[in-house]
């Protein structure tokens, strides 16, 4: 099973407008982390999100998509980053989530979400994403097209 991760800060802090200084044995504990992770072999990826400003939103209307030009959420309540697991069960992803350093400020709370998975969908939801991508369906759900 996919996990995503999600990091925000928490809304309920106050936030101080100035940076606080860069802390290097702490950015240290976050590789850390994700180098464990890595070596047993349930980390698929794991990044931080440049803040909003940096950014679009796309909205739809009428069927149609279109840019807005804010206003944007605020900062404490975008995500700072993520990270993407593959584990055998919510728990073993809560375990996971439970061991990540924090301090940043950016991952005061950490959000587990399973991600759609090919046994989440009925047959006929697969067979429809077959026939409409089926190399991309190869990629992302390799059991999906193996009795073809």
């Amino acid at each position: 099973m996919r996990f995503i991760i999600t990091a925000q800060s928490n809304a309920e802090k106050t936030t101080v407008d100035q940076q606080p200084e860069f802390d290097a044995e702490l950015f240290k504990a976050y590789m850390r982390f994700n180098e464990e992770m890595h070596r047993a072999g349930v980390l698929i990826a794991s990044e931080g999100l440049n803040p909003a400003a940096k950014g679009a939103r796309i909205a739809v209307a009428e069927g149609k998509r279109y840019i807005v030009d804010g206003p944007f959420a605020e900062s404490k309540e975008l995500v700072g980053g993520f990270y993407l697991i593959e584990v055998g069960s919510l728990d073993e992803a809560i375990q996971w989530a439970l061991r990540a350093p924090s301090g940043f400020g950016a991952d005061d709370i950490l959000d587990i979400r399973q991600l759609t998975g090919s046994g989440d969908l009925p047959p006929e939801i697969l067979q429809l994403i077959a026939e409409a991508a089926p190399t991309w369906s190869a990629a992302a759900w390799p059991p999906l097209n193996a009795n073809k």
